[in-house]
Parts: structure tokens; C-alpha cells; sequence
């Protein structure tokens, strides 16, 4: 059964991880996405990045399923009238490409309208153009900095480390935020007819989704204590050390967390000489948090698995990166899959996570070679051409 986005084509000039992510989980959900790349091929395709050969880089095939390749050399006009040819069967444009340069190649949101004006035409952006920061180059690490991310990264002790999260996380997210301005974009054509151009800043992408919780006391004007959420920044918020492995819990109040220690040996905590003659707020947590890690000490990983589930106390094991791959849950689901591909012999590949019941996401495409389609993709303009005549 085909996508929910089938019979969308997507044109897509997309490079590093913002705009591919979005692009590629717009073809999962069944729009024909086709990636027009320079000669050579994408820059993702290369690099210090773990591969079998040159141009199928790790981080480019985890991000190049579900997307045919044009190879295309945008500074000669022979490529651009090619590129110019497709983009009237397409319902989405998106590039991440500075304006100024978009407009001189002659691919700028006035030029694509001018020859199809329904077009969905998406900017992925560093900063929104109406600020300061509008044109200036971005990254994740440069935004992770600029959005307060950096002084989210804790030390033990609670102090800020001033540290990027250890992933490309604002790249990932401001990925999702163009997913569902295409989205939203193309419902709105689908009622009226009508494309739009649709602007997608990474910092304020990745701004809005850190502070939901974090704005905390400056949600109120005027600020009402701290801004930062205190349960989400405490250093204590971390995994517990069980007999062979790492657990998570977050057992529901103080009767949760009494079974959670009761199960760990420890009895009556809440009523316990050491606890009762604590000072302060500060002294009990202090003592709380060391009952907690104490108690998981008491049993093995998959023990405290069982336990939780028969006593109702919400617990999971906490999964080393190697471990993932063995998480008995995602072996069930599937969704980690190992697929044959026509060049890089077996890879692995992550399962669309949305289920549909009528309209399925899926894997259809391997990531392709540099120009793989482009034959096939500039063949199918010919062939309309000369029907037209």
C-alpha cells in the first residue's frame, strides 16, 4: 500500500542533516523525493564518517533512503533549464541555500512561482531573516550555543559545563519543524491551490522546542524565580546502578518510591531516624537519592524489569548505544532492519516509528549512488515534452 504522501514529488536541495531529515521522512510517508546534487555528490556523502566506500558516508545513507539522484551543475545553464523542466511536476521546492544565491542561480521564490505557482517552496534557514542574526551561517553547535542549549549540559555538582548536547540535536528538530511546515503547507494547497513560500529558522525551531518547559518562572512577566526547570536540570537526574546494568525509574510519589526501596532492601524509608533528622529540604533529597541508587544495587537489570511490571512502578533499562541494537523491544518491532543494497551490500536501516493502518510508511528506496536517477528523472521530462508537441 503506498504512503499517505504518495503522488507528492519533492524537489529537494537540501544538504547536512536539517533539510535531509525532513526530506527523508517526507519519503517514508510516500512522496517521490528527488535530491538534485552537484557533481561529485552530496558533501554528507564523504568526510570522517564510518563507510564501505567513498561516496556512501554512514551519517548520508542513514539519511538517503527514500530519495532518487540527479546530479545536476546548477552553475551552467544547460543544468539549470534541466532543473527548471522539473519543476513544474513537483509539488514541493526546498533548499537550504542563502537566498542571495538562490536568486542569482535563478531558483528564488519569485522565479519558482513564476513557473509554478502552486509550488510549496521551503527555506531552511540558520536564523529567521527578520532578525539581527538573518543570512549569518549556522550549525548545530552554533545553534545548541545561541538557544541556551549549551548551559543546559551539567556537571555533577550542577554547575553549567557549557557543553553541545552529544548529538546533532537542533539540526534533528529544526528537521521536524520543516517536516510539518511542508506539511501544513501542502494542506492548505491541497484546499486552495495555493503554494506559499515557508521560511524554517533553525534557532527559533530549536528555541521553542527547548524552552517548553525551561521558560519555568519567565512563562510569567514579570519573571516569577528562575528560568530553567529545576526537575529537568538536577544532577540527580540520572540512571541507577543495578547488580549488572543500568535501570531508570520514576516511581510516582513518595508511596512509588517507598515499594521502589522496599524492593531494594530498604524499609520504612520515610520513616527512618537518618531521614526524619535531616535538615532541610536540600539534606533529604541528598539522602533520598542515595536510598534510590543503594536500592537498585540489589538486583540485576532484568530482575528490576519484572519487578516493576508486577508492582507497578515505572522502570526500564537504561541501554549502553551498543545495547540498543539488542533491546529486546526494538528486536520485536523490527526496527532496526537489515537490508541488501545494490552497492554496499547489507546495511542497516531504522523502521519508520509512525504506524498507519491504511497508508504505511516505509522503505522503499536504499540511498542511491551519486546521479543514480538522473536518467530516469530527466528521461521522464523528455518524454512529456514530446508528447506536448
Amino acid at each position: 500500500m503506498p504512503g499517505p504522501l504518495h503522488g507528492v514529488t519533492i524537489i529537494d536541495l537540501t544538504s547536512f542533516i536539517f533539510g535531509p531529515y525532513a526530506t527523508q521522512t517526507l519519503g517514508d510517508l510516500g512522496a517521490e523525493v528527488i535530491k538534485i546534487e552537484a557533481p561529485g555528490g552530496d558533501k554528507q556523502r564523504f568526510g570522517l564518517k564510518q563507510n564501505k566506500s567513498k561516496n556512501m558516508g554512514s551519517t548520508f545513507m542513514m539519511l538517503g533512503r527514500n530519495k532518487k539522484s540527479v546530479t545536476l551543475d546548477l552553475k551552467v545553464e544547460e543544468d539549470r533549464e534541466k532543473l527548471r523542466a522539473l519543476l513544474p511536476t513537483a509539488q514541493v521546492f526546498i533548499h537550504n541555500v542563502r537566498t542571495s544565491a538562490m536568486n542569482q542561480l535563478g531558483f528564488g521564490y519569485e522565479q519558482v512561482h513564476a513557473v509554478n505557482p502552486s509550488m510549496v517552496y521551503v527555506h531552511c534557514v540558520g536564523y529567521g531573516t527578520d532578525g539581527p542574526y538573518g543570512g549569518r551561517q549556522a550549525f548545530d553547535d552554533l545553534v545548541q550555543a545561541a538557544s541556551g542549549g549549551a548551559d543546559m549540559i551539567l556537571d555533577n555538582s550542577g554547575e553549567s559545563t557549557m557543553r553541545m548536547f552529544p548529538s546533532y540535536v537542533a539540526d534533528k528538530v529544526s528537521g521536524l519543524h520543516a517536516l510539518y511546515a511542508t506539511l501544513a503547507a501542502l494542506f492548505h494547497r491541497e484546499r486552495t491551490g495555493e503554494g506559499q513560500f515557508v521560511e524554517v529558522p533553525m534557532l527559533e525551531s530549536y528555541t521553542s522546542f527547548l524552552m517548553v518547559e525551561h521558560l519555568y518562572g519567565a512563562s510569567f512577566e514579570p519573571v516569577v524565580g528562575h528560568v530553567g526547570s529545576t526537575p529537568a536540570l538536577s544532577p540527580d537526574r540520572a540512571c541507577y546502578k543495578t547488580r549488572d546494568g543500568w535501570i531508570a525509574t520514576m516511581p510516582s510519589g513518595r508511596e512509588g518510591a517507598d515499594s521502589f526501596m522496599k524492593l531494594g532492601g530498604i524499609a520504612d524509608f520515610y520513616n527512618s531516624e537518618e531521614f526524619l533528622a535531616a535538615e532541610g529540604a536540600k539534606a533529604k533529597v541528598a539522602l533520598y537519592n542515595k536510598a534510590m541508587r543503594q536500592a537498585a544495587s540489589q538486583h540485576t537489570t532484568e530482575e528490576w524489569m519484572a519487578l516493576g511490571e508486577q508492582h507497578r512502578i515505572p522502570i526500564m533499562r537504561a541501554n549502553t548505544m551498543d545495547g540498543v541494537l539488542e533491546d529486546p523491544h526494538l528486536k520485536a518491532v523490527g526496527f532496526f532492519e537489515v537490508l541488501k543494497h545494490e552497492t554496499e551490500g547489507q546495511w542497516r536501516s531504522m523502521k519508520p516509528p509512525i504506524k498507519f493502518s491504511k497508508t504505511p510508511a516505509s522503505v522503499r528506496l536504499n540511498p542511491r549512488k551519486p546521479g543514480a536517477d538522473t536518467e530516469e528523472i530527466l528521461g521522464r521530462i523528455a518524454k512529456k515534452s514530446k508528447a506536448a508537441e
